[in-house]
């Protein structure tokens, strides 16, 4: 649980510098292409090339391409349709995604952690809910497809290192996921990209280095690692927790107005889903004795 709340603050702290240094400012297809190139030099060195089961490393490739690739790819371009208030209800379903995903692949419907997921997304609406205005649907189903990719990305590899034990630690064959992320993130510079929108000042580029190395590689490399520790409903829930705490910081930090009754209230029923999740697991008949 640890390596997912670090996550969660790391993560919170780059949506507010995004908003203040790269948005608007900096080709966005640059902006995901640097960051996976730095994490993808980062975990390179220690990266195995033989030895590994030949599905987990396909595995994590495409769950790298999912993530980094489909997701932002999505995630930037509905800013072109969408107001902010409306990118940050539609991204509120993640959750729903990470349970069901979870259970289609399992075989099963866990209802308690899909109760827990339900709950963790009322609270994130809670905070984040605005009135819709103009034309979104293009909008709504391009953060779907974002959120649906991002969840697909977090269960398979999840599930890769359950199904794929192996002696050699995560960073030793992490690099295979930013190297399926690179697959989408070049080509999308190169047809899409606008070399005259790159980083021109100081802290536009320091800001990239620390998404690349810490948002990023470190973020990307602790949340898979964390995925592992705790259930899927856990995980579900985990993926709105950035809702309240990404506020909290842009409050303390960039003093922007924030309704704090709607932000502790929503705050307070995300953190009411976890105590769903454990009644769920603790209600879950023992596994059988082998």
């Amino acid at each position: 649980m640890r390596h997912l709340i670090i996550v969660t603050v790391l993560w919170a702290f780059s949506f507010s510098l995004i908003g203040e240094y790269l948005a608007g400012k900096v080709d966005s297809d640059f902006a995901v292409l640097l960051r996976v190139l730095i994490a993808a030099a980062v975990f390179l060195p220690f990266t195995l090339w033989r030895g590994l089961p030949s599905r987990l490393v396909a595995g994590f490739w495409l769950a790298g391409a999912l993530q980094f690739g489909v997701t932002y790819l999505c995630l930037y371009r509905s800013f072109a349709v969408l107001t902010v208030p409306e990118v940050l209800l539609f991204t509120v379903l993640t959750p729903i995604y990470v349970t069901l995903l979870d259970d289609a692949l399992a075989r099963r419907l866990n209802r308690w952690a899909l109760l827990a997921a339900a709950v963790a997304v009322s609270g994130g609406i809670i905070i984040r809910f605005q009135p819709l205005e103009g034309e979104y649907l293009t909008g709504f189903l391009l953060l779907q497809l974002a959120n649906l990719t991002f969840a697909a990305g977090q269960v398979l590899c999840r599930r890769l290192l359950q199904h794929y034990p192996v002696s050699q630690p995560l960073h030793r064959f992490f690099g295979h996921f930013f190297l399926g992320a690179l697959l989408l993130a070049l080509p999308s510079y190169l047809v899409f990209g606008n070399p005259a929108r790159l980083p021109h000042t100081a802290m536009q580029w320091s800001v990239l280095v620390y998404m690349g190395l810490f948002a990023t590689a470190l973020g990307m490399y602790w949340w898979v690692k964390g995925s592992t520790r705790v259930s899927a409903g856990t995980l579900a829930i985990m993926n709105e927790l950035h809702v309240p705490v990404g506020l909290l910081v842009n409050v303390l930090i960039w003093n922007r107005d924030t309704d704090l009754t709607r932000l502790a209230l929503g705050g307070a029923v995300i953190l009411a889903s976890l105590w769903v999740n454990h009644q769920g697991r603790s209600r879950l008949p023992a596994p059988a004795a082998a």
